[in-house]
């Protein structure tokens, strides 16, 4: 068993991490601003499986592989940045039709949840600050001389989603809430659908230009 002291440093690091936001967070509020309060939740549990994929490469050893590579990072990176452009670029176009997704509920539009999902855990598992904190960190953490190493890295990661799932749900919830008075104008909610799709643009711009370069 781990030390109470050990996990609740980890915590503590973990918690400074996450309330800074970063690509994860600034995604879940795009997506609050633009689709709504359960698209931000079901962004943040996207994100945190995406996360906690992570954990589990680092467990198995890649994670140290992505850590000492420059083009395997580097490439991580520029495929998540990539992504989260085509994913503003498709809000912003989108922008004009909110108003009419608000109001109307389409039965038709039942799989949007898990595509939803889907673009969650692809921003989550290519999230260049969490990619080096679970390689780089996560590790001096575990106390190898408890054994059961991959267990013990489980646990901290588990804990650390812990602590993002309610971060990113409150930045979540706080954005839709605002929503909700935009989606009273048709003109209102458009507007906010483009500043979402805006800020996941500028979010992907932003994630390709920094972190390594060494």
């Amino acid at each position: 068993m781990m030390s109470s002291e050990r996990l609740l440093a980890f915590a503590a690091m973990s918690f400074l991490l996450i309330v800074i936001p970063g690509p994860s967070v600034l995604f879940v509020i795009g997506r609050a601003l633009a689709q709504g309060r359960r698209a931000a939740l079901t962004t943040v549990v996207g994100n945190t499986l995406g996360a906690y994929a992570l954990v589990v490469a680092v467990a198995l050893g890649v994670g140290s592989v992505v850590e000492r590579s420059v083009l395997v990072f580097t490439t991580l990176k520029l495929a998540g940045a990539a992504y989260l452009v085509h994913l503003g670029v498709r809000a912003w176009r989108q922008r004009g039709s909110l108003h009419a997704a608000v109001t109307e509920r389409d039965p038709t539009r039942s799989g949007s949840g898990l595509r939803t999902l889907w673009e969650g855990f692809a921003v989550g598992v290519a999230n260049p600050k969490t990619m080096v904190f679970f390689a780089a960190v996560l590790p001096q953490f575990v106390d190898r001389a408890q054994g059961h190493v991959m267990t013990q890295m489980l646990l901290l990661g588990l804990i650390f989603n812990i602590i993002a799932v309610a971060c990113d749900s409150v930045w979540g919830l706080a954005a839709a809430t605002g929503r909700d008075w935009f989606a009273r104008s048709p003109r209102r909610l458009s507007l906010v659908g483009g500043i979402g799709g805006l800020t996941m643009i500028g979010l992907g711009v932003t994630v390709a230009v920094t972190g390594r370069k060494d």
